[in-house]
This record gives C-alpha cells, sequence and structure tokens, in this order.
C-alpha cells in the first residue's frame, strides 16, 4: 500500500503542476485581452475576479503539486542536468561504516561518507538495509553495499552535483563517475540498483 501511494504522489506531484500552467494561462488571456478594451463587457470588477480566480488556482495546484513530489523525495534527488564530467581528482581508502567516527566508508549501496560528509548517489536507488523489508531486499542490499565499496576503492573517481546540491537530511547529492561512467549505472547493469526516477519501489516483489 505505501509503494502505491508513492507512485501516485510521483506522478500526481508533476501533473498538478503542468495542469496549473494549462488551466490558468487561458485566463490571463482573457484578461489581457479584456485590459485593452477588446472585451468592454468585462469592467474593472470582472477583471479583479478573473485575476483572483487565476492567482488561487496556479497557487493551489503548484503547491499541491510539489508536496505531492516533495512526499516522494524528487524535489531532492531528482537528476535530470548534471554538470560536464570532471577529471577523476577523488580518492579514499573506504570500509564499511561502523559505530566510530565516519570519514571515508561505506553505509549501503547508494550511500557513504567521503571526507567526513555523507553522500547521496543522486541517480540510483538500492535496496534498503535499515531495516530491509524482506530476506530478498536484505540479500540483494548487501550485494550493492559491498560492489559499491569495490568500485569506490578501485581507483580515483568524480562527483557532479545535480539540480540541488543536498535533500532533506542534509546528505550531498551526487553522481559518482570514474573516465565518465557513472558508478550508479554499474550498479544498474548488474541488478543491484535501479535508476532513481523520483519514487521507492518494493525490492520484496523482484
Amino acid at each position: 500500500m505505501r509503494h502505491w501511494r508513492k507512485t501516485w504522489y510521483s506522478l500526481i506531484g508533476p501533473l498538478m503542476i503542468w495542469v496549473a500552467f494549462i488551466i490558468v494561462t487561458p485566463f490571463f488571456g482573457v484578461a489581457a485581452i479584456a485590459s485593452l478594451g477588446v472585451l468592454p463587457l468585462l469592467g474593472e470588477t470582472a477583471l479583479k475576479t478573473i485575476g483572483m480566480f487565476c492567482v488561487l488556482i496556479l497557487a493551489v495546484l503548484v503547491v499541491g503539486g510539489v508536496l505531492c513530489f516533495e512526499r516522494t523525495g524528487g524535489l531532492d534527488r531528482t537528476v535530470a542536468v548534471t554538470s560536464a564530467p570532471a577529471e577523476d581528482t577523488l580518492s579514499a581508502s573506504f570500509s564499511i561504516c561502523g559505530e566510530d567516527r565516519r570519514m571515508n566508508c561505506v553505509v549501503d549501496g547508494d550511500t557513504f561518507w567521503f571526507k567526513g560528509e555523507k553522500i547521496r548517489i543522486a541517480d540510483i536507488d538500492t535496496p534498503e538495509l535499515s531495516p530491509p523489508r524482506c530476506t530478498a531486499e536484505r540479500v540483494k542490499g548487501e550485494a550493492a553495499k559491498a560492489r559499491i565499496l569495490v568500485l569506490l576503492n578501485a581507483g580515483p573517481f568524480s562527483m557532479s552535483t545535480g539540480l540541488r546540491d543536498e535533500d532533506r537530511y542534509g546528505r550531498k547529492l551526487r553522481t559518482v563517475s570514474r573516465e565518465g561512467q557513472s558508478l550508479g549505472e554499474i550498479l544498474v547493469g548488474e541488478g543491484l540498483a535501479r535508476r532513481w526516477d523520483g519514487a521507492r519501489r518494493s525490492w520484496c516483489d523482484s
């Protein structure tokens, strides 16, 4: 049930924003024509009413759309446009995170710490480990965690920022690459991650 709610929110959010502009635009057009005297029957009161109506519709739909989209983390983690590939100049010796102070370690398949900063790999979603919702998710989540550990330790890499610098939890949103190839895409190709599309889907059904 929770999965279907998140999928619905991820669809209805952007849709409400688009509908806001589609509906409101004709009203603004009528108001503009009326203000030029083409529609003399519309007086000042009518124009004000149209204007207030347009603003109300726009505000309700945009705010509603943003809130729905935010419920899925879409505003936090959407990476539609990234910067040009950077040089692979970053490196560290990564381990699995424990209870000690976290500097360079892996939390799970899409989250790690680098130089004391928590990084969320922005272009993928991997199985949850805290806690997993089923045995299948735990097994695949541990595999994703182990794989990203190997990839991060395989040599210098680069990180690029997308539409947002960080998510609502304070994690830095970064696409992690090596030689122009996304490490997240490697996990996707190996079946250990999904491309992030704004909605979490269950790993227990796959």
